[in-house]
């Protein structure tokens, strides 16, 4: 079974960004470990106990970065139609229900971060927004069972 996941090519970026800064934070716990355990007795030295802890965590993060990198597929938004929502796009709707106007920039799963407007293909605005164009209107159901009708204004890459 893949893991595939979906990323924007500024998604991708980032994530190498991280995983780069990340190594660089392993190397420097492991200075912190051998500094630690320079102190002696290492059953009473928290400062070793916090580096291991801490070694851990990082560990833990690279495995779980490593394995989206490699699991990554990343949309070639130059290839695809810009009157067309999909990821990487960038939509203007109008939420008939609030009466108001707002925009969204629709990304992969991983990458979503609805307090700044990303919001996943997969959520359910995002879902119903994908595929449609201009002047299309779009229904999406929330999770409190709420529909919501979108009428999409723009959209850009």
């Amino acid at each position: 079974m893949t893991k595939e996941r979906t990323y924007t090519k500024a998604g991708y970026e980032a994530l190498l960004l991280e995983m780069k800064a990340l190594e660089e934070a392993i190397e420097k716990n492991k200075k912190d470990i051998s500094t630690a355990r320079s102190f002696g007795d290492l059953s009473e030295n928290s400062e070793y106990t916090e580096a291991k802890e801490e070694q851990t965590k990082l560990a833990y993060r690279k495995e779980e970065l490593k394995d989206m990198i490699k699991n990554a597929v990343v949309v070639e938004e130059s290839e695809m139609d810009d009157s067309v929502v999909g990821i990487g796009s960038f939509v203007t709707v109008y939420h008939r229900e609030r009466s108001k106007e707002t925009e969204y920039h629709i990304v992969g799963s991983y990458e979503a971060d609805p307090f700044s407007g990303k919001i996943s293909d997969q959520s359910p605005i995002g879902a119903a927004l994908v595929g449609k164009r201009a002047g299309d209107v779009a229904t999406a159901e929330l999770p409190n069972g709420t529909e919501v009708h979108l009428e999409i204004r723009a959209t850009r890459r």
